[in-house]
Order: structure tokens, then sequence, then C-alpha cells
């Protein structure tokens, strides 16, 4: 099993917003991105009220530079992705949907197109997700140090 929800950016865009909300936790991943895992306490903090209020959150903060949400859940290799950027108070790519046991687009995965955006490279890695670490933990809340 595999979940994530979390926002990514640069640390710099992410202190604001983890500044503004309680149980907020920045967790630094590969090239220069961050990551805000969207736990239950954060949600429960008030961060997504919403969806409105959550979009608009995030366009406010993406005046710093490109902002994504980002929700993956797997289950046995199948499950489901999605991905939206904000990037000067505009959404800039999305919002992109997987769903289950769709093949995935030339493109790349929706997620793995977020992370482009944001400036990651793939290199020798299997993609974007997996060349800034993404799968380093298989839940939202594991990325919370203890």
């Amino acid at each position: 099993m595999y979940y994530l929800e979390a926002v990514i950016a640069d640390r710099q865009t992410l202190r604001g917003l983890a500044d503004s909300v309680e149980h907020a936790w920045i967790v630094d991943l590969g090239q220069g991105l961050s990551l805000l895992p969207l736990t239950d306490p954060v949600l429960e903090a008030g961060f997504r009220k919403e969806q409105a209020g959550f979009a608009g959150r995030l366009a406010a903060w993406s005046a710093n530079g490109p902002v994504a949400h980002v929700d993956a859940d797997f289950f046995g290799g199948l499950g489901t992705q999605y991905a939206q950027v904000w990037h000067l108070g505009e959404v800039v790519l999305g919002p992109l949907h997987a769903a289950e046991g769709e093949p995935t687009p030339e493109a790349g995965s929706p997620i793995s197109q977020a992370l482009r955006r944001l400036g990651a490279v793939k290199g020798d890695h299997v993609d974007e997700f997996d060349a800034v670490g993404l799968g380093r933990h298989r839940r939202t809340d594991h990325w919370v140090p203890a």
C-alpha cells in the first residue's frame, strides 16, 4: 500500500505555508524540492476546510514559486494519482488524474509531470517521482518525524 497527499515546492515557498498551519512539517526531497505532508492533524488544523479555499491558498503562495498539490493511492500496483500546479497565482498544470487501470500517459504520471513543472529531472531514474525520492515512505504520516 502507498498513500501520499502533499504539497510540493521549494523550501522557501513552503515555509510561508507551513508557518500559517499548526502541525505542518517540511521535509526536504531531492533536486531542491520539499514536501509538506497533508496529514490528518494538518487537515484538521483548517488547512483544507473546502477545496476552493485550499486552491486559493496554494494560488496565493505560488507568487513565490510554483506549488504542486499531489495525491497518490496505490495497492498491489494498482491505484490513482492526482496533481495540479499553480504559479504566479494561476493554474499552470492540471488538474491531472490517472484512474486505476489507466495506462501511464506518454508525458508521464500526473505526479511526475507536476514534479517536472517544478524543475525536477528524471536523470537515470525511472521517473521524476523516483528521482526526488517520493518512494521513501509508504504513507503520508510517515513523512513526519515521530
